[in-house]
């Protein structure tokens, strides 16, 4: 599916429901400036949740290669753009991901792609780093996969608190990474911005 040309089932009918949510606020969705917002806000509505319609296991299985490299693999600095379950307000920031392969490697860009999935879906932060290390864990049956997901939060800067320049990092491992001295080296080798 292209996102930017192909949309979903209730494409029509989600336009509806922003219209009427125009009304609802005050606005006038026949005017000039809103005429076409709803189905603008539809078609970016299904774009931002793309992530219910794909399988991140089936995009690792695809690109799974035999290979003897039993160290740490790590892709880090993933760009990714959410959506908050609770207000439906942005949060965007960086994934970090490591595994240790035993007998078998995906392609980089799988990780990425495991990433741009659940991060395209309604989320909570602690959830999407859940599901990203389970997704590794579970199709390539590594030695250990440790997962750090570093982002900001419109719902916290826009609304409620409104702080501004407050980060939510979470993390999860397992496998190899339980071990404080494999976690530390992932840590040292993410904040190591030098290529």
């Amino acid at each position: 599916m292209n996102p930017e040309t192909e949309y979903r089932e209730g494409l029509d009918k989600l336009a509806e429901h922003y219209r009427d949510i125009l009304s609802l606020i005050g606005e006038d969705p026949g005017r000039e400036g809103l005429e076409k917002t709803p189905m603008r806000v539809a078609k970016a509505m299904q774009t931002l949740t793309r992530g219910y319609k794909e399988d991140a296991h089936e995009v690792l299985r695809q690109a799974l290669f035999k290979e003897d490299y039993s160290q740490m693999v790590i892709v880090k600095d993933i760009d990714f753009f959410s959506l908050c379950e609770h207000h439906m307000l942005p949060f965007y920031g960086k994934a970090h991901v490591a595994y240790i392969p035993n007998g078998y490697i995906t392609g980089l860009s799988k990780i990425a792609r495991v990433v741009d999935i659940y991060s395209h879906r309604l989320q909570v932060q602690e959830r999407m780093t859940l599901q990203i290390k389970e997704c590794i864990r579970d199709t390539l049956k590594p030695l250990g996969v440790m997962v750090v997901v570093e982002a900001r939060h419109m719902c916290m800067q826009m609304r409620g608190v409104e702080k501004q320049n407050s980060i939510t990092t979470t993390s999860d491992f397992c496998g190899a990474f339980n071990q404080a001295k494999t976690r530390e080296e992932f840590m040292n080798l993410i904040h190591n911005n030098k290529i």
